[in-house]
């Protein structure tokens, strides 16, 4: 079986997600932001959004996530978009499906240096998708957006939720998805915060029938799959792939296994629309504020966010499980079910061997 990957990512974050405005048209029934239709005036300025760019050039390269609400929601999109570009950081934009998406929007976003975008489905079909974004026609608007964006000239990532809504369905998405000439599948496993309730999430014998599912759309897919919010997925894919022949292990099923887990605070900083500095967007402790302290200095010096990269602190089965480095758990989703963000991961079905021995030995 291949080693757990060791990485901690302490020096720095590699992703930096920032969520420029609350404002957005959806009303989607498991927004994590519960974002409402106005901008909020604390909202950081286009003067601080710039030093907020140079504050995330000091982590390195990291990749630079602008996602809302709806980012599309702020004039100054394009002018952030273009800085950032200029001081050498990739940065992507994640836009709702609303009448501001537009072949216009994404040539400007393309000018100013945007070479990705994400756009969510979370059905194979029109009426389920619109019925959980809470408005009608969004799926249409998606399925126009990837073409405008790739006449663009920027590529697509097609991100999902997965909850007792849509898990059965996973295959057909995955089928929904190989015609459209997308780069990556990114699959968010539903957490308990904002609109999202607890008896939505999938529970453990649900979550690994997923990965199952999931791992059968990655061996023929051509786009990469990833999951979000389900780092135990690696520790499937590791099991899986251990059983077969090198020569017989899928390459784009095996991609997730190719870096060090990056999760809550673990190589991931989310920073609010009002500066504050989260370890992830769905585990809701504030580690500082953009306007009073450097991100780089918060995310290494925080206490909280030092133990979130030390797995081998963590409660539970996950503190001994044998892949606790490659996976580590979901802590948002140990938080919205425990309230604690070190215990175990609620969703993970996995024994892990130390816990076996514990349980033969007493």
């Amino acid at each position: 079986m291949q080693m757990p990957v060791t990485s901690t990512y302490d020096d720095a974050p590699r992703i930096v997600i920032w969520e420029l405005t609350r404002a957005c048209a959806l009303a989607c029934r498991h927004c994590r932001a519960e974002a409402s239709p106005y901008r909020n005036p604390r909202e950081l300025t286009t003067t601080e959004a710039f030093a907020l760019v140079d504050a995330v050039t000091e982590c390195g390269k990291p990749l630079f996530v602008l996602t809302g609400g709806d980012p599309l929601m702020r004039d100054d999109i394009y002018k952030i978009v273009e800085y950032g570009t200029s001081k050498g950081l990739r940065v992507a934009v994640s836009p709702s499906a609303t009448g501001r998406l537009t072949q216009n929007a994404l040539d400007r976003l393309a000018q100013a240096g945007c070479r990705r975008i994400s756009l969510s489905i979370d059905a194979p079909d029109a009426q389920a998708h619109d019925a959980f974004r809470g408005v009608r026609g969004s799926y249409k608007r998606t399925i126009e957006g990837i073409g405008m964006a790739q006449r663009a000239g920027i590529q697509v990532q097609i991100n999902t939720t997965i909850s007792r809504f849509n898990h059965a369905r996973i295959e057909e998405m995955g089928e929904l998805m190989k015609p459209l000439g997308i780069a990556l599948w990114s699959v968010f496993f539903l957490v308990p915060v904002g609109r999202a309730q607890q008896s939505e999430c999938l529970d453990a014998r649900e979550t690994e029938a997923a990965f199952g599912k999931l791992y059968r759309v990655a061996t023929g897919a051509p786009f990469a799959v990833k999951t979000t919010e389900a780092p135990h997925y690696r520790r499937f894919v590791a099991q899986r792939e251990a059983q077969m022949p090198p020569r017989e292990r899928p390459e784009n099923a095996a991609a997730p296994l190719r870096f060090g887990a990056i999760g809550d605070g673990r190589g991931f900083v989310f920073i609010s629309h009002t500066g504050d500095v989260y370890p992830s967007g769905f585990l809701p402790y504030e580690a500082g504020n953009v306007r009073d302290a450097r991100l780089v200095e918060i995310y290494r010096n925080d206490p909280v966010m030092q133990r979130l990269r030390r797995p081998d602190d963590f409660g539970g089965k996950c503190g001994l499980c044998e892949f606790r480095y490659m996976c580590g758990g979901s802590r948002a989703r140990a938080y919205g079910f425990t309230g604690d963000a070190f215990a175990e991961e609620p969703s993970c079905s996995y024994r892990p061997a130390a816990t076996t021995r514990e349980v033969l030995s007493a």
